[in-house]
């Protein structure tokens, strides 16, 4: 059976090449990266494609941002090409995230459970519904799992809220998109998912949330054994 091709976004693809740079050149920590300017000629890239590799890069300690400085190699210990420092760094990256998606997904449960329309409803239920016929047939549920949360964060019916999720969304889809290089790292969420739909679609705000909090705490728990 023919593999499928793995979708790369344009940041991973310019914080590799931003590693492959440091390694290049020998650089060490402290010293200073081209500027973002520099890197967009360099690289090829629009400015936003650029800031969201820097801040992923930020957040495994590879760089630091510094406001009218630059940019410069953090912590040249942490910079190893090994496949034990690489999954360090991605849990590190997956946990930091994690802390964001409790505050503002959490934030849209909250309000969805008191905001959401029968038509959103519906459209959730028949997520849910995909969701587990995917699963039933062991098929890669990744994407429907990322469906089924941004249909909840619609349903906040809160467009601030929303577009705050949307500007860090090339980060938050690293949930799905073969976390730790597992398609299925996060299977065992599935059944919260269920309990939470249960709950918004019930108007309960208290069970809603906490059937939340028990799917990230599962996700937290699954990233920190891994």
């Amino acid at each position: 059976m023919m593999k499928k091709i793995q979708k790369i976004h344009v940041h991973e693809q310019v914080s590799q090449e931003i590693q492959n740079y440091i390694r290049e050149y020998n650089l060490q920590e402290g010293d200073k990266l081209p500027s973002v300017e520099e890197m967009t000629r360099m690289f090829g890239v629009g400015r936003s494609s650029l800031r969201e590799a820097l801040r992923y890069l930020e957040t495994v300690e590879i760089v630091r941002v510094e406001n009218g400085k630059g940019i410069f190699v953090r912590d040249i210990d942490t910079f190893r090409f090994t496949g034990k420092v690489k999954v360090e760094n991605e849990k590190k990256f997956l946990l930091s995230i994690l802390e964001v998606r409790r505050a503002l997904e959490g934030k849209a449960v909250e309000l969805a459970a008191k905001r959401i329309t029968e038509r959103e409803m519906i459209e959730l239920e028949n997520c849910l519904m995909e969701y587990s016929r995917l699963k039933e047939s062991d098929q890669d549920t990744s994407m429907i799992d990322l469906a089924f949360h941004r249909l909840i964060i619609k349903s906040s019916a809160n467009p601030i809220l929303e577009s705050v999720l949307q500007s860090i969304s090339g980060l938050y889809v690293k949930f799905f998109n073969e976390p730790l290089g597992d398609k299925r790292l996060f299977d065992e969420t599935y059944p919260f998912h269920n309990t939470m739909f249960q709950a918004i679609a019930s108007h309960d705000v208290k069970r809603a949330l906490s059937e939340f909090n028990k799917l990230m705490d599962c996700v937290e728990e699954i990233i920190k054994t891994y």
